[in-house]
């Protein structure tokens, strides 16, 4: 045990028999919050990956109560099916489970090089790891995002792949100057050791956005950030994520976030919170027409509407409106 371990906010509830910490390459965290089904898949893409990379898995159970995700996950740890931990996040949030996780590898895989993370709703392909890893070192990145393909509950709803709620920022691999999303990431431990800790605003655990402010202020401080559009990862989208007030509520987040993120990236400042003001009301002012192009483009309404929504959200955030879409959990 240790003082990471010990305290309040992270517990150890399960470790492999025999697990050579000082010999793992790649920690790969998994967060996962009352999903006990889907977390055993996503740990079955893991434990079919194709490398000779040694690396160990780290669930991240954010339900202390309840713990559903922890039992189910923990016979494959106890047996020694998967070499990691599954530790318990008491503190709730998306945030609070990422740093949990990340602390925790830091602490416990004193020789890793690389971190990655992947979702309780994500599968991965046999060649995941290794294709991360192999663009890491291709672009000389510190940094590397994979897509998530989205896979709907219905297949009925397969032209929303398109909207962009669902559609990868990017489509080919490469140095990019932004990543946005931790659910398929490699972070080199250099990144981790730089950055202070937590690593993920605590403020962004209810509405999301505490990814893509970490890696906003990584690229600011110099890391090198790629896209590996071979390392994707297919992401489970139930029937509730297609419908019209979600991806309104959805798209009036990712407005929010922008518009702190920024804030945060321009230090706060008077200035900076001018600026970013001004291009709010910009982008506010020229969504209907950016909506029009859009809709006619893609001949869909709900698209039409998304950069509205997005410069509404902007302007909002503003006022102090936020979108705590993770607050209740059975709603998203």
């Amino acid at each position: 045990m240790n003082s990471l371990s010990e305290s309040r906010a992270v517990s150890i509830v399960e470790r492999s028999p025999g697990l050579r910490a000082e010999a793992v390459e790649i920690v790969v965290i998994v967060p996962t919050f009352r999903r006990p089904t889907q977390i055993l898949e996503t740990l079955a893409t893991l434990k079919a990956q194709e490398t000779k990379r040694r690396f160990a898995v780290i669930v991240i159970e954010n339900d202390a109560d309840g713990r559903e995700g922890a039992t189910a996950a923990a016979p494959l740890f106890s047996s020694g099916a998967l070499d990691g931990l599954v530790i318990v996040a008491h503190d709730r949030g998306n945030c609070s489970a990422y740093n949990a996780g990340m602390e925790t590898a830091l602490v416990q895989f004193p020789h890793f090089a690389r971190l990655a993370i992947i979702d309780d709703d994500e599968f991965a392909a046999a060649d995941w790891l290794e294709r991360l890893c192999a663009a890491s070192e291709t672009f000389g990145a510190d940094i590397v995002g994979g897509p998530q393909l989205p896979v709907f509950a219905e297949p009925r709803h397969a032209h929303f792949a398109r909207h962009p709620v669902f559609a990868p920022p990017y489509a080919e691999s490469g140095p990019v100057p932004a990543l946005y999303s931790s659910g398929n990431l490699m972070i080199g431990r250099q990144v981790l050791a730089a950055m202070p800790a937590p690593f993920l605003d605590t403020r962004f655990n209810f509405m999301g956005g505490g990814d893509s402010d970490f890696l906003s202020r990584a690229a600011a401080r110099g890391f090198r950030l790629a896209r590996c559009a071979q390392a994707s990862v297919r992401e489970t989208v139930p029937a509730r994520r297609v419908e019209a007030d979600w991806i309104r509520a959805r798209a009036l987040r990712n407005g929010v976030i922008s518009t702190l993120v920024q804030k945060k990236k321009l230090g706060g400042t008077a200035r900076g919170n001018a600026v970013v003001i001004l291009k709010s009301l910009a982008l506010l002012a020229a969504s209907p027409w950016r909506g029009v192009a859009a809709m006619l483009r893609s001949r869909s309404v709900s698209i039409g509407l998304y950069p509205v929504y997005v410069g509404a959200g902007r302007v909002l955030a503003e006022f102090g409106y936020a979108n705590e879409q993770y607050r209740q959990p059975e709603k998203n």
